[in-house]
């Protein structure tokens, strides 16, 4: 089928216009979003298909010669789900778990055959019932019994402990969407230091706004998640404004793949190693590695310690969020400078 331009041109067929149409650099974006979304699969399926336990701190308390040899025993079960170690008595343990310095306890009773396994599932229902399931195995061999006791038990209404995962993956998305649209709306790199500063400053309002939100809904409206209201209105802002302002800084770089490259951080690298459905002992090695550094897993990891770990532990995650929120702002600044032109020799 051909149709003509007008009266003199030569007659162009559908074909001739659609190669027109389909620019390199259009054809060059069509296949990093086919990459993206081959990494996507990738990332959750490589992340999440099989969890199981590794290396999870564990603590043994009892008498000397039965917490050795309990030790040891944990120490060789196969694929080496726990590293376990002596701890001095039951309130260290739970105050270690409290910490967030351990994943669970046994106290171990010499004067009967009933045990006591401490957990937490307020870090994720996913591990305190791996680490029970475990240990009845391990106590039955040993023809024991052993009772669980929740230490920081997960809200009724917070299925899975998921609550705070599922409220950081939106403060997440929140804040490099909003950076897309400015991309989409008004260019990909500000026109000069002025605007990035307006850039930064609308992303800051939607930090404060998203996060107060967030806090709002899951808290006061929904019921789903305890803890201070205003802890998490302070992590939302900043969740929110360093992902935010990384997406700027990437878009500043990098022009419209920016917003690609903010997905494969954010969304493909980040979510499944956030620890949300599995927290870090059970994902694999290198999930379990890049999470705690990416600001899905050090917001989901904050907003766990906010809501059921008395705010313990919150310092290292939130040192990462103001890197990103940092770097991010700074970056923003520094594309937009006016770049000096060459003179002719």
């Amino acid at each position: 089928m051909t149709q003509s331009t007008g009266p003199g041109s030569r007659p162009r067929s559908f074909l001739g216009e659609v190669h027109d149409a389909v620019t390199p650099r259009a054809a060059l974006l069509v296949l990093g979003v086919i990459a993206l979304m081959l990494l996507f699969i990738a990332s959750y399926v490589g992340a999440l298909h099989h969890p199981k336990l590794r290396d999870a701190a564990f603590g043994v308390v009892a008498p000397p010669p039965a917490a050795e040899r309990m030790v040891t025993t944990l120490k060789q079960l196969p694929g080496s789900p726990l590293d376990p170690r002596t701890v001095e008595d039951e309130a260290t343990a739970r105050q270690q778990i409290l910490n967030r310095e351990a994943d669970g306890a046994l106290i171990v009773d010499p004067r009967g055959t009933e045990d006591t396994l401490l957990v937490a599932s307020g870090a994720g229902s996913a591990l305190s019932n791996s680490l029970n399931s475990l240990l009845r195995a391990v106590e039955h061999a040993e023809r024991r019994t052993v009772r669980t006791v929740d230490v920081a038990p997960a809200s009724p209404d917070d299925f899975d402990g998921l609550t705070s995962f599922y409220l950081v993956v939106g403060w997440c998305v929140g804040g490099y969407l909003c950076a897309s649209i400015l991309a989409i709306s008004a260019g990909a790199k500000p026109a000069n230091p002025r605007r990035a500063v307006i850039r930064i400053g609308a992303m800051a309002l939607t930090g404060v706004l998203g996060g107060l939100g967030g806090a709002v809904i899951v808290g006061p409206v929904l019921g789903a998640l305890p803890g201070s209201v205003a802890a998490l209105w302070g992590l939302g802002a900043l969740t929110t404004f360093g992902v935010g302002v990384a997406t700027l800084a990437l878009e500043g770089l990098f022009d419209i793949v920016g917003i690609g490259l903010a997905i494969l951080l954010v969304v493909i690298a980040g979510n499944p190693s956030a620890g949300g459905a599995f927290p870090a002992p059970m994902l694999p090695p290198f999930w379990a590695a890049i999470g705690p550094a990416l600001p899905p897993g050090a917001g989901t990891w904050a907003a766990r310690s906010i809501a059921y770990f008395n705010g313990n532990a919150v310092t290292g995650p939130l040192l990462v969020l103001s890197a990103w929120a940092l770097a991010g702002s700074v970056v923003t600044l520094l594309t937009a400078l006016p770049r000096r032109k060459r003179l002719p020799a």
